[in-house]
């Protein structure tokens, strides 16, 4: 695990690195149905499992491999594991919260094998594997009922319990990477930091992956034109509140395309002292909730990242496809990567 932290840490310095599409956009290319999320251990669950796409990493594995080699195939350096909703608090809708952690190391042993593979066809070019945590589906900062303001559905403890079986089966599955995204509230990304952080001493793992530890990569969600996440905070206080861990990057992702994400990235390429990451949506949803940017139009937009220094770590989130990787991958081998030693250092108060 050392080398690969080490030989990922270096290819940062060297390129901009690809990191892969939408899972989701991917498994709604197949047409399935209530059978395919069915384990034979699930033939008689009681509640419908159609949608519950983590769960495809168990009972169909040969979609969620094959996903991740389309990736790998389009030029991705990271692809992530099939694990976003992988929490007992995400599953609990589906009552399947005791399958938290296989979730977790199937999926991450899915994405390893793939890896593995490619790595195997062209040492030259590694592959490595990003555990995926999403933000959950409830907020640790906001309520729910707008007549009960002071009530949560979720602690910031319960958050943590939760996220700390997700990085164990991960990390059990092999992952080279762990990837906190989609936060719409910081709150949740530092119970998220928390249990990393606990797992990690837990296992006498270093923290920082200059130490040969495993990295950390943050990516945030701006929710609309007002700039901030759900949560409320800005670029910038969303920056400051996760900077107290040594982590490989920062960055943002999903809610808008690549040309609203600008004057928020830009925030972060000015002030992080961290690598940079961005994976944007193709373009905004239409009215169906669709995504219609198609390859050659996003990256288009992601050229002005490049060109301004912004970016270490480029891919897409929803509605993006192989085909937009493939674009991005073409294109970021014309540009240098951003140099962190030009950043401004954010100093916090004691």
């Amino acid at each position: 695990m050392q080398n690969r932290t080490e030989t990922l840490l270096r290819l940062l310095q060297d390129r901009i690195l690809i990191l892969d599409g939408a899972m989701g956009t991917m498994i709604q290319r197949y047409t399935l149905t209530e059978e395919d999320f069915r384990t034979p251990e699930l033939k008689d669950h009681p509640k419908a499992l159609k949608g519950n796409n983590d769960l495809l990493s168990l009972s169909r594995p040969d979609i969620i491999r094959a996903i991740h080699a389309e990736y790998f195939e389009a030029g991705a350096d990271i692809v992530e594991t099939n694990t976003f909703s992988g929490t007992t608090i995400a599953q609990a809708d589906y009552a399947l919260e005791r399958l938290a952690y296989d979730i977790n190391l199937v999926s991450a042993q899915l994405a390893r094998e793939v890896a593995d593979e490619f790595t195997a066809k062209n040492p030259e070019k590694p592959r490595f594997v990003a555990g995926a945590m999403g933000p959950t589906n409830r907020t640790a900062s906001i309520s729910p009922d707008v007549n009960d303001p002071g009530y949560r559905a979720v602690t910031f403890d319960e958050l943590a319990t939760a996220y700390a079986e997700q990085v164990r089966g991960l990390l059990d599955g092999g992952v080279d990477i762990i990837l906190v995204e989609t936060i719409f509230d910081t709150l949740n990304a530092k119970a998220a930091l928390y249990a990393i952080q606990d797992v990690f001493e837990e296992r006498g793992l270093p923290l920082d992956p200059k130490d040969g530890g495993i990295p950390i990569m943050i990516s945030g969600t701006i929710t609309d034109a007002s700039g901030r996440t759900l949560s409320g905070q800005t670029t910038e206080a969303f920056l400051i509140s996760v900077s107290h861990v040594p982590l490989l990057s920062v960055g943002l992702n999903c809610a808008l395309g690549a040309k609203e994400l600008r004057p928020y990235l830009k925030v972060l390429a000015t002030k992080a002292p961290f690598f940079v990451s961005a994976y944007p949506n193709a373009g905004l949803p239409n009215e169906f909730g669709a995504y219609d940017q198609g390859a050659n139009e996003m990256a288009d937009q992601v050229r002005d990242f490049m060109k301004e220094g912004m970016l270490n770590i480029v891919g897409g989130c929803c509605g993006t496809t192989p085909d937009h990787i493939k674009a991005l991958a073409r294109m970021a081998a014309e540009y240098q990567p951003r140099a962190t030693k030009n950043t401004e250092v954010i100093e916090t108060e004691d």
